[in-house]
């Protein structure tokens, strides 16, 4: 663990290096949008910004949508304006705003956000496009995800399944939006009603439409900081729930499963713990069921 958390700190702190004429072989590369919203988050941002571009990845566009942040961030945005599609620094509704005005002037094939505290690891953006070649018609593409704390070290790992709908809706976000990318012809807008689960309401409108082909990519694509002014940290167990259970029920009708919650919670369960185990990660089910053991104490 020690080595990579020592690649995913330098990663996200490397002074950028733009590369003039980025030999590609030849290769096509998927038109990646990538969409940063932000508001007084001078103290990550730059990092998040690092995360992107030392990607050197040879297709990207890549918009910072700031709320209007007083706290030294646009002087970290304008830093590196020659290497952004757009960005604009304005009074906004919030996170889910400033997404939508991303959306809205994305042009690439796929589209993620990354917020303004969190990164993406080394090799997200090349695994995306080499999957991409393979399965060229998949909508959502996800990997696995960090967990890291304000100083970049890894605390957790988690590791995602193949994605199913009702173990989404049943159980809980089963893809993680640090580690996910949308086709934009798919995607749509975001619900800015909603404050807090944003992601889990997009996967969850498209896992209900028939057709729409989610694939899981292995690799570790991106970072989720624990910090103490994170959402996570300050609205999740009050405005978290209420929009969890609101859009649970918004779209649990829509499941074509007979069967209930009973049997999709424990189900989702063990096949998390036996797809895991199938990839020879034992020490990964091992620490995740003692992890679980300690939680219900």
């Amino acid at each position: 663990m020690k080595s990579t958390q020592e690649s995913l700190y330098s990663f996200v702190t490397r002074p950028y290096t733009p590369r003039p004429g980025l030999a590609t072989n030849g290769q096509t590369y998927p038109r990646l949008t990538v969409i940063t919203p932000s508001f007084n988050q001078a103290q990550y941002l730059e990092r998040t910004i690092l995360s992107v571009l030392n990607q050197q990845y040879p297709n990207l566009e890549y918009f910072i949508m700031d709320g209007g942040s007083t706290d030294g961030s646009l002087a970290i945005i304008k830093k590196y304006e020659p290497y952004l599609a757009g960005w604009v620094s304005e009074k906004d509704r919030g996170q889910t705003d400033a997404i939508n005005k991303g959306i809205q002037r994305a042009t690439g094939d796929y589209v993620a956000f990354q917020n303004s505290d969190d990164v993406f690891a080394p090799h997200a953006f090349e695994r995306v496009a080499n999957a991409w070649h393979k399965h060229p018609t998949t909508d959502v593409f996800f990997g696995d995800m960090y967990i890291t704390d304000e100083r970049d070290v890894i605390l957790e790992e988690m590791r995602a399944p193949e994605f199913c709908v009702e173990c989404h809706i049943h159980e809980g976000m089963q893809v993680f939006n640090q580690s996910l990318f949308i086709k934009r012809s798919r995607i749509g807008l975001l619900d800015e009603s909603l404050r807090f689960v944003i992601d889990y309401e997009i996967v969850a409108r498209l896992g209900v439409q028939a057709g729409i082909q989610f694939r899981h990519v292995a690799g570790f694509w991106g970072g989720f900081r624990v910090q103490p002014d994170a959402k996570s940290s300050t609205i999740a167990g009050t405005v978290g729930l209420q929009e969890h259970e609101l859009i649970k029920e918004k779209y649990r009708p829509m499941l074509t499963s007979a069967l209930g919650a009973f049997f999709w919670k424990r189900y989702c369960r063990l096949r998390k713990l036996l797809s895991f185990a199938l990839q020879g990660e034992f020490k990964y089910v091992q620490h995740r069921l003692q992890l679980n053991r300690s939680r219900q104490k």
